[in-house]
């Protein structure tokens, strides 16, 4: 999650603000913290899968010009997933199949070819996609703290990086994912577990044992623009900075194990119930909440 008040999963920035100490300033991040890649080849194309994602946890620490700052632990769902392939096709224009009720304009996947078109010139990718087309698989349902949009996105840069040779480093394609959506770093880093903090941009891999989650997704869609408004007008002035130290230092185990309450966890979550109150009904013991949600999830 990040903390734009509008829009997908996070905030946006503009290419010359971003931070220049994004990820701690360099892209020499141990790679033994990076999951295998998921990119195949085969006789249809090239694909890759885009993760859902759940929040361990998600505390606002501040809000600032428009933002919500915060600090969450994300961690990545081995087995729920989009699948993003370039399939063969003579296209006149960017295609892109399997997104029929989201306009090209608001596809994150075409802001992210956008942004690569942009940033790099590279007359590579505006030849490559005349001549394929992005089918998406769609499996992460949508406006559910699962991270479904901003996962596209990254998995589609991950690849076109690929596919299109483009010299452009992880760290590189991680700041233009921000400009795109606030969870697309943690995406482009490809992390299994991050503790993810500011607005978004900073996101530091957690070593520990990946979680088997089961995940409940009841069909309510809630828009991360008003859950971040309501906790704006209702919660921002109770935030309590000391509360949650040293949680980035705990594993999601230990967390959930021991403080057990969604509520106290997930910050956007009673914002969640207070433009939601349907969600209540939905609320079961032992369950915790993903981002602005409507997804539940526990221990397996």
């Amino acid at each position: 999650m990040g903390g734009f008040e509008g829009g997908d999963e996070g905030g946006y920035w503009d290419i010359d603000t971003l931070p220049a100490g994004m990820n701690n300033g360099n892209d020499n991040t141990s790679t033994t913290h990076r999951r295998p890649s998921t990119i195949e080849k085969t006789d249809s194309g090239y694909s890759i899968r885009a993760h859902a994602k759940v929040n361990i946890f998600l505390k606002i620490t501040g809000h600032e010009n428009g933002y919500h700052t915060l600090l969450s632990r994300f961690m990545c769902v081995e087995d729920l997933y989009d699948t993003i392939v370039f399939e063969p096709c003579e296209c006149d224009t960017f295609t892109i199949e399997g997104c029929e009720n989201v306009p090209l304009e608001s596809n994150t996947i075409f802001k992210a070819y956008k942004a690569l078109n942009d940033y790099t010139g590279d007359l590579d990718i505006l030849n490559f996609f005349y001549k394929h087309k992005v089918v998406v698989t769609k499996r992460i349902p949508s406006q559910a703290g699962l991270g479904g949009g901003s996962s596209d996105a990254a998995a589609f840069m991950r690849l076109v990086k690929e596919v299109c040779n483009l010299l452009i480093s992880t760290e590189e394609l991680a700041k233009l994912g921000s400009t795109i959506g606030a969870d697309l770093p943690f995406f482009i880093y490809n992390y299994a577990s991050a503790n993810v903090s500011g607005f978004g941009e900073i996101v530091e891999p957690f070593e520990e044992e990946p979680l088997s989650l089961e995940l409940y997704t009841p069909e309510i869609g809630c828009d991360t623009a008003l859950v971040y408004k309501t906790f704006k007008e209702h919660l921002l002035d109770d935030i309590t900075l000391s509360s949650f130290i040293g949680w980035d230092k705990l594993d999601s185990k230990t967390l959930l194990e021991s403080i057990a309450d969604p509520i106290i966890l997930n910050d956007l979550y009673k914002a969640a119930l207070i433009a939601y109150p349907e969600l209540k009904k939905e609320a079961k013991e032992g369950w915790f909440f993903s981002g602005s949600g409507s997804t539940f999830f526990r221990l397996a």
